[in-house]
């Protein structure tokens, strides 16, 4: 009985909290009274005065949201009251499957399990101004007039809060393809972020905001950004040296460019983005990709024991087709630490995309050469099989999740090729296929 009670309870709640909702017009009118309220030159000397108008501000912009509570459809049903979707779509982003919902101002994206995962606002209260904006600058001169410091608690919670909805308008803006807006939402969390009295500077959103504007062509915003980032100590495991260098690259300066990637590489040699940027700018330039193999020794031998400095170098040598060196390199991994997968993992992704190499080149052949692809085929074979060993290492000795499911699928795959070659490859096929759904 009481956990009825308990249920009866809580949609009364919800739906009371729902016809309790305040309409557009309702939010709109109680900005322009604490607007009028802040232009007294008395009533502005209080700190109510101005985080009654932040919290005006934010009711605006938190209202195509504010009954959005809860992750499940069956969730939002009772959250979202009298809210009834106008339609419903499968829509493809950035490779992902959702079902976009539409209501008559905001789309909710679900996943296929059905859970919420973002929201679009199709129609705030203000188009024509920035409730987050002005919600800011509410709480900024609220802690100007708060000379004792009595509120600075509370400025600075709504302040972080600003923040962190700009940060998340930036993900939406940046899921559904405006990188503009993105990059936009992030400087601007960014700048709420380092606010006083909050104060804590949040470079990641400034380095987000440069990557959004790098990808959206605008050079001039993203170097602005990143050197920022850069210049506070923020550099991303060594991504900015590579996008500082694109950003050089793209002004035609091959020799800054070619400075951060080498200083990158030196200070960061297991970042991909780094080492594979250096390596085409040394194709490029045509200088000898070799001497990443120099820098990398140096590496070494400040950290003999480091099995990570073996993987990228075995990384290196299998870019520039040079099979046997990686190999050496990839074992050489084991031999520092037997416990290290990504030496095999590595070998055996070489060998994977050395296949798809192959059948490639084999599918591009005309009829007539039907010997030549026959070749090519038996070529095929034998480089996918040498993929076998090292991922079924891999996935022996790893203990990252990640690396044992990748290892899996692989393994799948190729067992499943040559299933009928054997009954073992088959009963291999069947055990990462069985793993693998047991993992999802």
């Amino acid at each position: 009985m009481k956990k009825v009670i308990l249920a009866i309870a809580l949609i009364a709640s919800v739906f009371g909290a729902y016809a309790q909702e305040k309409s557009a017009a309702d939010l709109k009118k109680a900005v322009d009274k604490a607007q009028a309220v802040a232009a007294d030159a008395k009533k502005a000397t209080k700190v109510a005065t101005w985080t009654k108008l932040g919290q005006a501000w934010l009711a605006a912009y938190d209202r195509p949201t504010a009954n959005v509570v809860g992750g499940s459809k069956q969730e939002l049903a009772l959250t979202m009251g009298s809210e009834k979707p106008l339609s419903s779509e499968v829509v493809d982003i950035l490779g992902n499957q959702y079902e976009k919902v539409a209501y008559a101002d905001k789309n909710l994206y679900f996943d296929g399990a059905g859970r919420l995962q973002f929201i679009e606002v199709t129609k705030p209260v203000y188009t024509d101004e920035d409730p987050l904006a002005r919600a800011l600058d509410a709480y900024k001169k609220a802690a100007e007039v708060d000379v004792k410091g009595s509120k600075t608690k509370d400025i600075s919670g709504a302040i972080k809060s600003i923040s962190e909805k700009y940060y998340s308008d930036a993900f939406v803006a940046y899921q559904l393809g405006d990188k503009a807006k993105a990059s936009d939402c992030f400087a601007a969390s960014a700048e709420a972020a380092a606010t006083a009295p909050y104060n804590t500077p949040d470079w990641s959103a400034t380095y987000n905001a440069g990557v959004m504007s790098l990808e959206n062509k605008d050079f001039d915003k993203a170097k602005g950004y990143f050197e920022k980032a850069f210049a506070n100590g923020y550099e991303q495991e060594g991504s900015i040296y590579a996008n500082l260098a694109e950003l050089n690259l793209a002004a035609k300066d091959t020799v800054a460019a070619k400075k951060y990637l080498e200083d990158g590489f030196s200070k960061y040699p297991e970042n991909v983005q780094v080492m594979t940027s250096l390596i085409n700018l040394y194709l490029a330039t045509k200088e000898d990709p070799k001497k990443l193999i120099d820098l990398l020794d140096l590496a070494k031998k400040q950290m003999p024991d480091n099995p990570s400095l073996y993987y990228v170098e075995g990384d290196i040598w299998g870019k520039l087709k040079n099979y046997d060196n990686a190999v050496a390199a990839y074992t050489k991994c084991a031999e520092v630490n037997p416990k290290y997968e990504m030496g095999y993992y590595g070998e055996g992704v070489m060998w994977y995309n050395r296949a798809l190499e192959i059948q490639e080149e084999a599918n591009a052949l005309p009829y007539s050469e039907y010997k030549k692809y026959d070749a090519l085929q038996e070529e095929l074979s034998a480089t996918l099989k040498k993929c076998l060993k090292p991922f079924e290492t891999a996935f022996s000795v790893s203990e990252n999740d990640a690396v044992k499911q990748s290892a899996a699928d692989y393994l799948k795959r190729i067992y499943f090729i040559f299933r009928n070659e054997a009954p073992e490859n088959k009963a291999n096929y069947e055990k990462y296929e069985a793993y693998l759904q047991g993992a999802k």
